[in-house]
């Protein structure tokens, strides 16, 4: 199939459907080549197809660049925006500009174009199994679950862009600033962007449904599948950012039923098996689908052969490595040295203080192959606490739930007597170690309007460049895409 690339997102709204091949390419969109969209919903077992082939479209490359590997060019993104993850040298340039904070703020630079079409390309898939799933044979309750799954995709990717493309969600005030364009249904027409309450409502709006429609659902097939659990996790997230404190908590208590946490065995394993207990969602990736070089462990491994990791592994902000405690477990992630021969790189790899471990290429340093961590309990753990923590009067139950975690990574560590903001920074802190890399990072400063602060770390003025951007400033939102605003004339650029 010869593959299409779409360059608006009104024209992702109807013209695209993926789904799984061979080749990872989109349909050709030819009546003479394609399957035609009626014959794909005509049964639900042709509709299991379309939902497929949403799960395979987090990690198929995009627009043939080694950096565009689906869903993990968004997580790798969103932590090189931080400051807990460290590129101690340019490597080959991949990211550089990501991390120097010009890239997202170039109305034609990749990163602003790429999460603007990977999660719109999302929703139009997700648009068409909505509007047709209910009119296709076969048992309602696979009815169901496809639609819940499609609802469910469909605000987990306008959540992502959100925290991108508008300003933080803020509930003292009306959330009235320009959000993203709303698309909730197959069209051409080109609309103006909503505003981020608007959007935000959608959002819980879709993840309600999804909860309904998958609540009471088989056994999925695999944790690349979004299930009820799933749902209510990515409702905690958006509770989390919306400063909705109680619905947080309940979510994320409700999300983790029926999975635990990871053994200390099995945390240092190279976080690449979904299989692992603790992984509620990730993407699967097998050895016929080899990633080559835009895998996320092309470039968060520490292990497989590219240039990118042999001249520049990622490593951990110094002052966050010095926050953990000598006895947990996490803190053997990371070589303070540079020169533990315990810690693998591929051949000729270079060694540099804090590197990491935490991420290893399921194939060594010839595959990246590797399932990609898209949701954990662990995370569940640290929402439940946060919101407990900043809603006020839950200090004990916060404890309580972080307990729970960080005793499981540290054998040692006792039950907090913290509370007020003490909890708040122990909560936090933990969440920075828990999920580094695991693309939250970014997120996380702009939801709760803190600032960029790389000073005083191993960050290198030289190769960061930018080391400090004030909460708040212009620079937390990114560009939309030239390509949109001259496609959709009723789309406006943020402040420049």
């Amino acid at each position: 199939m010869k593959k299409i690339l779409f360059r608006s997102m009104l024209a992702l709204s109807v013209l695209t459907l993926i789904l799984p091949s061979c080749k990872k390419d989109y349909l050709e969109t030819s009546p003479t080549d394609q399957v035609a969209q009626g014959d794909i919903f005509k049964t639900t077992a042709n509709a299991w197809n379309a939902i497929n082939g949403i799960h395979r479209s987090l990690y198929i490359q995009y627009n043939s660049r080694q950096d565009q590997g689906g869903q993990s060019k968004n997580m790798i993104d969103m932590d090189v925006l931080g400051e807990d993850l460290v590129f101690p040298t340019t490597g080959n340039g991949w990211f550089i500009t990501t991390y120097r904070w010009t890239d997202h703020r170039n109305e034609n630079a990749w990163s602003p174009y790429f999460n603007f079409q990977f999660y719109y390309d999302i929703i139009a898939n997700a648009n068409m199994i909505i509007a047709n799933i209910d009119n296709a044979s076969g048992p309602d309750a696979d009815k169901k679950v496809i639609k819940g799954q499609a609802l469910a995709y469909r605000a987990w990717s306008y959540f992502q862009m959100i925290q991108l493309y508008g300003k933080r969600y803020d509930k003292t005030t009306a959330n009235d600033g320009l959000g993203l364009t709303l698309v909730l249904a197959p069209t051409t027409e080109k609309l103006p962007r909503s505003t981020v309450a608007e959007v935000y409502t959608a959002i819980v709006n879709d993840l309600n449904a999804a909860i309904t429609d998958l609540t009471g659902a088989a056994a999925r097939a695999n944790a690349s599948h979004i299930n009820v659990n799933v749902a209510k996790g990515l409702r905690a997230r958006v509770a989390l950012a919306m400063q909705d404190w109680t619905t947080a908590a309940q979510m994320a208590s409700e999300a983790r039923q029926g999975f635990s946490l990871m053994s200390t065995a099995q945390y240092l394993q190279g976080f690449n098996n979904y299989t692992n207990p603790e992984w509620m969602w990730g993407s699967r990736q097998v050895a016929d689908q080899t990633t080559y070089f835009y895998s996320f462990f092309a470039y968060m491994s520490a292990d497989f052969n590219s240039t990118n990791i042999r001249t520049a592994p990622k490593c951990i902000n110094s002052v966050l490595y010095n926050a953990i405690t000598a006895t947990d477990i996490r803190k053997s992630l990371w070589d303070p040295t540079g020169t533990n021969v315990a810690f693998p790189t591929p051949p000729g790899g270079a060694r540099f203080p804090y590197m990491h471990r935490k991420f290893l290429s399921g194939g060594g340093s010839g595959s990246s192959i590797g399932d990609v961590p898209i949701m954990r309990v662990a995370e569940m753990y640290l929402i439940e606490a946060e919101a407990k923590a900043r809603a006020g009067g839950q200090d004990a139950a916060a404890a309580a739930a972080l307990f729970t975690l960080a005793k499981q990574r540290d054998p040692d560590y006792a039950l907090s007597t913290n509370t007020g903001q003490a909890l708040i920074n122990e909560i936090m802190i933990q969440r920075r170690i828990e999920l580094w890399g695991e693309g939250f990072r970014f997120y996380d400063l702009k939801r709760l309007n803190l600032p960029l602060d790389r000073t005083g770390t191993n960050h290198s003025a030289a190769v960061a460049t930018t080391l400090s951007v004030p909460a708040g400033d212009k620079q937390w939102e990114f560009l939309i895409p030239r390509t949109e605003l001259n496609t959709n004339s009723n789309c406006v650029q943020n402040p420049l």
